[in-house]
């Protein structure tokens, strides 16, 4: 196994993003695993996914949302990031086909099947994409939010949906999780909710620790939740 890294360009309209790509190179074309990003940008995070990811045996594709450079720092240039395609799930949706045309063009992913994980915003970003698409066989949310597209009132979903939750984060609460659930439902979608107790929002990043703001690491949870998704990962892309 020798995993391979590599940053690729491409476009939405004459906006200029750019993808880090993981892959094995001793194994031909595999399934893809679109990354998709917090609220800062693609960083390091997002790039170690991916190549967790490709040492799992997937194409991993850190998904960028912003443009080719772009990252917050700090929750005012982050907000400012994050604001125009989260108020607007069409240009959000449209950015995310922009990735998944991407990563199919890829010489490693070919015909094979795609999923897709995110983290946080990123979370928003892939549950859009089950919302959006009839050819994602599964995406992930990690400590994602979980409102409904309102450009997608009725939304028919194929994906299975994971979605992997801190049951005290302040960000959807309870009673948002139960609208998600019902959303869901509704949608005809093989979806899954693990709540994790004693657990706030962030939990897979070893960064997160400000409690007063509501975002915790949580060793126990994110092995938990990376175990989920690894079985449901094997699941959607066989």
């Amino acid at each position: 196994m020798t995993i391979q890294t590599r940053l690729v360009d491409y476009a939405h309209g004459d906006v200029t993003l750019q993808a880090e790509v993981a892959w094995d190179d001793c194994l031909g074309p595999r399934p893809a695993v679109l990354v998709a990003h917090t609220w800062a940008g693609r960083t390091e995070f997002e790039g170690s996914k991916a190549r967790m990811l490709a040492e799992l045996g997937y194409v991993g594709f850190a998904v960028d949302m912003y443009g080719k450079g772009l990252i917050g720092n700090g929750p005012e240039e982050c907000t400012a990031l994050m604001t125009p395609l989260a108020s607007n799930r069409g240009l959000l949706q449209a950015r995310m086909d922009a990735a998944v045309n991407a990563a199919r063009a890829l010489p490693e992913v070919a015909d094979q099947p795609l999923a897709a994980i995110g983290f946080c915003f990123g979370g928003l970003c892939v549950l859009d994409l089950a919302r959006s698409r009839d050819d994602i066989t599964g995406v992930v949310s990690f400590h994602g939010l979980l409102h409904a597209a309102d450009n997608i009132p009725a939304p028919k979903i194929s994906a299975k949906v994971m979605v992997l939750h801190g049951y005290d984060d302040p960000m959807v609460d309870p009673s948002a999780m139960r609208t998600f659930c019902d959303e869901m439902t509704a949608a005809g979608c093989d979806w899954q909710l693990h709540a994790y107790g004693q657990t706030q929002h962030a939990f897979t990043n070893p960064a997160a620790n400000n409690p007063d703001a509501g975002t915790m690491y949580s060793a126990t949870a994110s092995d938990r939740a990376f175990a989920n998704m690894r079985a449901f990962l094997e699941e959607v892309t066989n």
